[in-house]
Order: C-alpha cells, then structure tokens, then sequence
C-alpha cells in the first residue's frame, strides 16, 4: 500500500524539484512576503501560487500586505527579478534540513538542492527567516522593474561579533543545503 509520511519542502529559486528518487512537485509559483520597509506583516516568505484562488470580495477594515520577493544582487543578472518557487514533496524521507554554511549532507541524507543562505537586508524595517536558495536560481518570466517589496540578500559573515575567525570569514557568502531523510 502507499506510505505514510514523507516530507514537504520549498526549492526557493527554482520553478521544479530536483531528480532525486520519490519526489514529486507539488505546485511551482512565486516568492512573496510583507514589504521590507514595514515592520508588520509576516516574517516568513510564502510560496504563492501562481493561479490564487479567493473566499471573499471586499477589503476587510484592517489587512497586512503582500508583495512580491526579488532578487537583490545589484552585481548579477537577475537583480530585481521576481524569486520562482516549488514546492517538493518526497514520499520516500520523512524529515528535512537546512543547513546553513554547508553544501553537502551528512552522509546519511539525501541532498536535495544546494544553494546560498538567504534573508532581508541587514538594516531593514522587516526581519525575515533565513531561506536556503538554489545556486541555480531561476526568475520569474517578465520581471525586472524593482517593486521594492519583499527582498532575498545574500548573507554574509561577519567574524568576531560572536562567530569565531577561523573558520568564518568576514565577508563571505554564506552557503546552504538542503538535506532529507
């Protein structure tokens, strides 16, 4: 009979799920989240879908607001891109992980993307999770005008502000795995 279990994931930057034996995508859309210029709204991104669908018509009296996320690399290609997503899931592991400032799994998981630690810019209204964001990283067709919404910047060191020197490294990019069992 079908298993039990399994476990859900986003592949923040691309619009697929990787190869690995199992895993299967669930529905691909767009990076959102609050603007990074109010301190309300969420903390975390969301995986949109690309088609929405809606309860009710009207604007309610209070409401928090959704933008779209970009890319905010000003020295790479897609620089204010809007961020593609996919949500995986893979029936044959049970639990996932992220894991910042590495590239590879412990040797008992499975890898499912590697990429760059990700979040909001260091001195902005709003705070956001850490994402792990594919080295691979897709845009979404027809973006590229900045809209100043919900922002991914790379996450870089900064040592001897409590993490050691040696081994990080001010100034380096932050690395990412993404790691199931």
């Amino acid at each position: 009979g079908p298993r039990s279990g399994g476990a859900l994931y986003t592949r923040w930057g691309r619009t697929t799920c990787p190869g690995t034996p199992g895993t299967e995508l669930v529905y691909s859309g767009l990076a959102g989240g609050s603007c990074y210029s109010h301190s309300g709204g969420g903390a975390n991104y969301l995986c949109l879908p690309t088609t929405p669908q809606y309860l009710v018509s009207g604007l309610p009296t209070y409401y928090s607001l959704l933008y779209g996320a970009e890319y905010r690399f000003p020295r790479f290609s897609t620089h204010n891109h809007n961020v593609p997503c996919a949500v995986c899931y893979t029936s044959q592991r049970a639990s996932k992980l992220m894991i910042p400032a590495r590239i590879i799994c412990p040797s008992s998981w499975t890898e499912e993307y590697e990429g760059y630690l990700m979040a909001a810019k260091y001195n902005n209204d709003r705070n956001a999770v850490y994402e792990c964001v594919d080295k691979s990283g897709e845009t979404v067709p027809g973006s590229h005008a900045s809209i100043y919404g919900a922002g991914f910047y790379h996450v870089i060191a900064t040592c001897d502000t409590g993490l050691p020197c040696d081994p990080y490294v001010t100034d380096k990019v932050i690395t990412c795995v993404v790691c199931t069992k």
